[in-house]
């Protein structure tokens, strides 16, 4: 199956750069309703056979465009929401920004078993990511679907989970909101990577240089080992 993993559209935390990763979070800015706007023109040639989006209510925001335009429902999956920031909830501190990065770093060298305080492990990210990725798939065997999801969460579970991916770069990806990794494949034989568009699906002009986004920055520095992660 095709499977087209989009980030949602900018909130009003991505712009404060707070770590906002509660239920069921806040809605859209001007621009990230904008960007949600953008998404159908931008996928107008690619198949889209079903919409999913995480329990958080910007991914549903941002999916809503698409639906509307395609005459599909959007099915709230569990699992798809973004990678809970425990004890750091709605910080912005230095401190509380490295923690966060720094466990997504953590899980991409082989330690899984390290958790959030307050939060969840990688062997619990990947393990409830991999199940909600794999209810999609089951519906759309022979499909494509696109899943409004978040960036840190998608960036982790596909540096983590696609075929031929060189760590040492993936810890490096951005994925700006409505930015889109789109793979192929199936939960049982893997997924390869088609491609990674870390810009808004409707180009540079609805990106936001000022936002100080925690979710889209990358979890590595350059110049640190990487090592392949468990499991």
């Amino acid at each position: 199956m095709r499977l087209l993993l989009i980030r949602h559209g900018q909130t009003p935390s991505n712009v404060i750069g707070a770590l906002d990763t509660g239920r069921p979070g806040p809605g859209l800015t001007p621009l990230g309703h904008a960007q949600a706007s953008a998404i159908p023109a931008a996928l107008a040639d690619e198949r889209v056979d079903a919409i999913y989006a995480s329990p958080l209510v910007r991914t549903q925001l941002t999916a809503t465009p698409l639906a509307d335009d395609r005459g599909l429902d959007i099915e709230v999956v569990e699992g798809l929401e973004e990678i809970s920031a425990g004890r750091w909830e709605m910080h912005s501190d230095r401190e509380a920004i490295e923690g966060y990065v720094s466990a997504a770093r953590r899980w991409l060298t082989g330690d899984l078993g390290f958790a959030i305080e307050g939060g969840e492990s990688g062997t619990e990210l990947l393990a409830r990511y991999d199940a909600a990725i794999a209810h999609v798939a089951s519906r759309n065997v022979d499909g494509a679907a696109v899943v409004v999801s978040h960036g840190a969460a998608i960036r982790v579970w596909a540096a983590a989970r696609l075929d031929g991916i060189d760590l040492d770069d993936a810890v490096h990806w951005r994925l700006y909101n409505t930015g889109m990794c789109v793979i192929e494949g199936t939960p049982d034989e893997g997924w390869r990577l088609v491609s990674w568009q870390q810009e808004p699906l409707g180009g540079l002009d609805l990106e936001d240089p000022s936002a100080l986004d925690v979710p889209a920055e990358p979890v590595g520095e350059p110049g640190e080992p990487v090592e392949t992660p468990a499991g």
